[in-house]
């Protein structure tokens, strides 16, 4: 045998389609999109073709660079790009994963863009971030009736239009928001940034944000202190009369991940705005964005867990080690299966909370969405890392995808909000909004009487929801709603190998144990992982 002749190596993951995913084409159609299905399948074939993968890895390798001068001297504070991140919002755009579903009176529509997202996402996640945005902008922006008058018909365009130019004159625009400032993080009551009026009805703004993601973008949500508080504003990159506004970027972050998409330091200098909403209600009208690019996280977090395990599962099934193929290894099943699970059970969530958004269930959503956001986009880097295991040094290496897809794992959990946050938000909805916990008991009563397992995870915790002091035991019970949300959904919808595995192993946590590939002895876990295998 040569040296260098190859064997036992799996063939390249080409030409499949991403979208024929059962847990993802079952929800669509669960959810009210199942007239989505061709165009999703189509777009699943794209993402699985060489080109897009070649697009992804030439969109990060070749990162976004900061061009603050012209060759003359004035200041322009472009981005530049590869070709390959262009094609990728091409696809992203003209498909309608940006805001086009605010355009689309079809039921559904929110439900077939998250579901979209979930399949695009798997090819390369970090363009998605300016998708996402434009996406959350518009309820936000509904505030302002005349600014949404104006900008909203652009904003949900399919029609991608790079370049800054006066908004009137391109086909499609892109959003972004600038919320966070170095003084205060996710405390924006603390931002300094401030707002003066003028006399013609606009405000210019004077300050400094510290993480403002896809500089490159149209125009920006941004919050700042007017005289009666702080308030929202709509700043755009370039004026109606064509002259550039001033947005100064100051520098791109140097990230872990996300490495395809900019996010920059913009400062802020006699820099024109519109005031969205009321003055000293900012929060309150941003909140509205945040609540849908939170949505995102889950939607995003599932895509990653998606394409990790399709990547462990296509792996293993060719390669062999010790006797036989590895997918036919007792543990490695275990392992394979487990990840499948938690993968349902966030796939499952995520296009449920799509379907809140179709529905208009905002009760539903005010508690559902900050506490899936904690569990789902923490549960992303722990099913990567696990599924980059299942390839040893391959999944180690650049090539596979696989620590690309790792870097940009922890991220989710920390855009628009971490952990901490999160879990405050559910909190105070727990004191404040009684028709959240409704809804939300709603849901699991639809599945009472299935699993006793189930049964008993309820019970138990709405007895610990009736402490005086919630905030010390926050983040467990945030996980304990976010868990037996999942199991209830899966009772009710996911075949019974899945949701008797998932009940075994998540809800009677001194059955299993503590890592992917603990699952109790007897579970079907032939069914689980015939069911996650790519076509």
């Amino acid at each position: 045998m040569e040296t260098h002749e190859v064997v036992n190596q799996p063939p390249p993951l080409l030409g499949h389609d991403i979208a024929a995913d059962s847990a993802l084409l079952e929800a669509v159609t669960r959810e009210g999109a199942g007239w989505a299905a061709d165009d999703l399948h189509r777009l699943g074939k794209l993402g699985g073709q060489e080109e897009a993968q070649r697009w992804a890895d030439e969109a990060n390798r070749h990162e976004p660079r900061l061009r603050t001068h012209d060759r003359y001297g004035h200041r322009v504070d472009e981005v530049d790009f590869h070709p390959s991140w262009h094609r990728l919002m091409e696809v992203a755009v003209g498909e309608g994963l940006a805001a086009a579903p605010w355009a689309d009176p079809r039921p559904g529509a929110h439900v077939a863009r998250a579901a979209g997202l979930f399949t695009w996402g798997q090819v390369e996640a970090g363009h998605t971030c300016p998708v996402s945005m434009t996406y959350a902008v518009v309820p936000a922006l509904r505030a302002g009736p005349e600014l949404a008058a104006t900008y909203e018909p652009l904003l949900t365009s399919r029609v991608y239009d790079p370049g800054l130019r006066t908004p009137a004159t391109k086909r499609g625009l892109l959003a972004g928001m600038g919320m966070t400032e170095k003084q205060g993080g996710s405390d924006v009551r603390a931002n300094t940034t401030v707002a003066a009026p003028q006399a013609d009805g606009s405000y210019r703004l004077r300050g400094h944000k510290w993480f403002t993601s896809a500089p490159m973008c149209d125009l920006f949500l941004v919050l700042a202190q007017a005289p009666a508080g702080l308030s929202c504003f709509l700043v755009p990159r370039v004026l109606p009369d064509g002259t550039r506004n001033t947005f100064r970027i100051q520098r791109l972050k140097d990230k872990l991940g996300n490495r395809s998409n900019a996010s920059s330091e913009p400062e802020f200098d006699d820099t024109v705005a519109w005031l969205v909403g009321e003055e000293g209600r900012g929060v309150r009208t941003i909140i509205g964005m945040v609540a849908m690019t939170r949505l995102d996280c889950v939607v995003g977090s599932a895509s990653g867990m998606r394409a990790a395990l399709v990547q462990a599962l296509h792996h293993t099934r060719h390669r062999a080690a010790f006797g036989g193929p590895l997918i036919g290894k007792p543990l490695m099943r275990a392992v394979l299966a487990d990840l499948a699970l938690e993968t349902e059970a966030a796939t499952t969530l995520a296009l449920r909370l799509a379907g809140a958004v179709d529905r208009g269930e905002t009760a539903f959503s005010r508690l559902a969405v900050p506490l899936s956001k904690y569990w789902v986009c923490k549960r992303q880097p722990a099913v990567v890392g696990e599924a980059l295991e299942c390839l040893g040094g391959n999944g180690y290496v650049e090539e596979s995808g696989l620590p690309r897809l790792y870097r940009d794992a922890p991220l989710n959990s920390i855009w628009e909000g971490s952990g901490n946050v999160q879990t405050l938000d559910v909190l105070r909805a727990l004191r404040k909004d009684p028709d959240s916990l409704d809804a939300y008991r709603a849901e699991l009563t639809a599945a009472a009487g299935a699993d006793h397992r189930l049964d008993r995870a309820a019970a138990a915790l709405f007895d610990l929801l009736t402490a005086d002091d919630l905030e010390p035991q926050g983040r467990r019970i945030v996980e304990r709603m976010a868990v037996t949300l999942q199991a209830a959904l899966l009772v009710r919808h996911a075949p019974a190998a899945v949701a008797d595995a998932f009940c075994a192993a998540r809800l009677t946590p001194d059955n299993a144990g503590l890592t992917f590939g603990t699952l109790p002895h007897g579970l079907d876990t032939t069914a689980i992982i015939d069911r996650a295998l790519p076509a």
